[in-house]
């Protein structure tokens, strides 16, 4: 992993962006916070584009910015590739163009033929941006910024303006990105679930600083850090196993428990990871019978938090993984739920992540 430090400030109008962190990348980072909370200055000011920003920036020993010797690296050689929300395409040139415009460092071993291949673009050279769709116009912006050989992507809500089946056919090139190429990315969304499929480590902004940075599972499990309007669904991620399939259902090994989903197309031992959201899970003192709910796992409260106005959110252990509820303190208070105790978690709802199903 390479290490990224940031010391940054950054004054706009209202806005204040003041960040103070040094963390190692993991292959996809999420940049995470609601509206307003600086994931788009802090990405601008890594790429250089913001030159009112403040401090010192540095990928491993490449210092981009260090006021305390007047060092400023400019953009165009911090070898960053960026994508935009909207992929901002060069309208005049088609996609070969746009593609053969991105490579610009000679000694690049990566060709454009790889970039092509890699981000299924064949059938889209001849073909200017007006007449791709969405998806397809990221893609290409995916492409183009690989072909910089940079040593950091920042991809800024990549997938905001794609609707839900488009998104997920793109996240596996973003995937293919980090994974088979080897380029760390940085990932801004207001999305919980792109961080859930995506991400495996998160920074969490509000009001232009850093809340919290760690593991993704880790912080979904911390109901203080969700407990106020921050344009997250809550929910947890977990990882679970394909067991076998009957009657169209899917047989999922979550530790030794399983849940049962519609048909997934995958062979049994394939791993899977499995976003529920909080909503979605209720809770019961007693295994409870006669339900048309497919999912009851056995549980014990690891602890619970009031979530004003009239909710209580309910941490649960479901053998050594998370999983969150999110249930009225009217109900709380007569069911006496407490720390330790066991219950069982009815699960109404699950998202598959169909991205490592491969």
């Amino acid at each position: 992993m390479t290490r990224l430090e940031l010391k940054i400030a950054l004054s706009h109008a209202s806005f204040m962006l003041d960040i103070d962190t040094a963390f190692e990348l993991a292959p996809i980072t999420a940049v995470f916070g609601p509206s307003g909370a600086g994931k788009t200055s802090l990405l601008r000011a890594i790429a250089g584009l913001e030159r009112g920003a403040n401090g010192r920036i540095a990928l491993g020993t490449t210092v981009w910015q260090d006021d305390a010797d007047a060092t400023f690296v400019p953009p165009h050689r911090r070898r960053i590739g960026y994508v935009f929300q909207d992929g901002r395409l060069f309208s005049h040139l088609d996609v070969a163009g746009n593609l053969s415009f991105g490579k610009r460092r000679p000694d690049s071993a990566l060709t454009v033929d790889d970039v092509v291949s890699a981000m299924d673009l064949g059938e889209l050279l001849s073909r200017r941006p007006a007449a791709l769709s969405g998806g397809e116009q990221q893609r290409v912006a995916l492409g183009r910024a690989l072909l910089t050989d940079p040593v950091l992507m920042l991809l800024d809500e990549p997938l905001s303006a794609l609707d839900v089946g488009r998104k997920s056919h793109i996240i596996p090139y973003i995937e293919r990105i980090a994974l088979e190429f080897g380029v760390p990315i940085l990932y801004v969304t207001h999305s919980i679930e792109e961080v859930s499929r995506l991400a495996t480590r998160m920074l969490l902004l509000a009001d232009g600083h850093v809340s919290a940075f760690g593991g993704v599972g880790e912080l979904l499990d911390r109901l203080d850090l969700w407990s106020s309007d921050d344009g997250a669904t809550p929910g947890t991620v977990l990882t679970a196993e394909i067991s076998g399939s009957e009657a169209g259902m899917t047989r999922l090994r979550l530790n030794d428990q399983t849940l049962r989903l519609p048909a997934v197309d995958a062979s049994e031992g394939t791993a899977v990871r499995l976003r529920i959201e909080a909503k979605d899970v209720a809770i019961a003192t007693r295994r409870p019978e006669g339900l048309s709910i497919r999912n009851v796992l056995e549980a014990t409260i690891v602890r619970i938090e009031d979530a004003p106005p009239v909710l209580a959110e309910v941490l649960l252990d479901i053998g050594g993984q998370h999983l969150r509820a999110e249930i009225t303190r009217e109900a709380a208070t007569e069911l006496e739920l407490v720390a330790g105790k066991p219950v069982f978690a009815l699960i109404k709802s699950v998202a598959i992540d169909r991205s490592l199903l491969g």
